[in-house]
């Protein structure tokens, strides 16, 4: 977060203030959101550098910014010239995949974090400027594609049953992957960001005795923040196989979920989005799956498939899920098949009642 300092600042503040400011925003800004600027911030100025010869300005001029709209909007995989060449610049570092036309979600988001860097510095973007706006309008238009998943397949109980029946050794690391895959799914289908931000402290074993279940404090979510972080439920034996993976670890503070080495050492470290990644594609080969027929994001969208197969109501799924939108949650429910679908019997079950 460094590089996004919020400077130039108006002349009235002390280098004190500067500091503190700074600090702000490094506390104000969701994890997952600095890890995405900072990646963004690494790709803008590896174009520009290709495209131009030169460091990022700031403020930017308005012809760098809808020079990048421009290469960004159309397929280059038969091009020749500037855009090109920057494109085979960026694919040489690694920053960029190939050269068809990146997703107008991609465009989108990495001019909303250049935007970001602009208001950080308290500058003007040149993205507002109405011309910069139009192109934006026409490039995501030319470019519009399907929605596309984010997951091939859900991971639904039946996956996610034979994923599980994988981590059976007694062994830590089977013992953290049960866990993890466990607490992920039946707790509303988090995200990689969400499992792996978890602390011991978020775990409150209290209820477990009395009412057979543990409750799961969420600080760093995409649509709650840490002052409304909820407490979900986990029952049953996700409840059971998080409490013994934390006896088994050792662990009394810091991370939950934690890197085992070869010799099933726990380490100090906290795991990774992309080390929980590891995790489910390698659940998945394991349980005769290919290591692609799911993503991580497929607990999610199993859970809620699971939900929708299972006939729990849209809301109470969302309940544990913590999407704000129905009509996001609602097309998890419309993947269902119809003829699955729970109401299709409900004259049946009117009959043999």
């Amino acid at each position: 977060m460094s590089r996004l300092q919020p400077l130039p600042l108006p002349a009235s503040l002390t280098p004190a203030d500067q500091d503190a400011l700074a600090e702000l925003f490094r506390r104000g800004t969701a994890e997952n959101t600095l890890r995405a600027y900072e990646q963004d911030l690494a790709y803008i100025g590896a174009w520009k550098a290709a495209a131009f010869g030169a460091a990022l300005a700031w403020p930017e001029e308005e012809a760098v910014a809808l020079r990048f709209i421009l290469d960004h909007a159309r397929d280059l995989r038969d091009a020749t010239g500037p855009a090109r060449e920057a494109a085979e610049a960026l694919v040489a570092a690694g920053l960029r995949r190939g050269y068809a036309a990146p997703a107008p979600s991609t465009l989108d988001r990495r001019i909303a974090s250049w935007r970001a860097f602009h208001r950080m510095k308290n500058l003007r973007s040149p993205f507002d400027a109405p011309l910069i706006k139009e192109a934006r309008i026409k490039a995501r238009r030319a470019a519009a594609r399907p929605r596309e998943r984010k997951s091939e397949n859900p991971i639904t109980r039946e996956v996610l049953t034979a994923m599980l029946a994988t981590c059976r050794t007694g062994a830590r690391r089977d013992l953290r992957d049960h866990a993890a895959l466990a607490l992920a799914w039946a707790s509303g289908g988090r995200r990689r960001s969400e499992v792996t931000a978890l602390n011991v402290d978020d775990i409150d074993s209290r209820p477990m005795a009395e009412r057979g279940l543990i409750r799961i404090r969420l600080l760093h979510t995409k649509t709650t923040t840490p002052d409304q972080a909820p407490w979900l439920p986990l029952k049953g034996f996700p409840a059971r196989s998080v409490l013994a993976w934390i006896e088994a670890a050792g662990l009394t503070g810091g991370p939950l979920f934690r890197p085992v080495s070869q010799a099933d050492r726990v380490l100090k470290r906290r795991l990774t989005p992309g080390g929980f990644r590891e995790i489910v594609a390698h659940r998945l080969e394991l349980a005769g799956y290919p290591r692609d027929f799911a993503s991580p994001h497929g607990l999610r969208s199993g859970f809620l498939t699971q939900a929708a197969l299972d006939g729990a109501p849209l809301a109470a799924a969302m309940q544990l899920s913590l999407h704000r939108d129905p009509a996001q949650a609602q097309k998890y429910y419309a993947d269902v098949e119809i003829e699955d679908n729970p109401a299709t019997d409900l004259l049946e079950r009117f009959q043999a009642d």
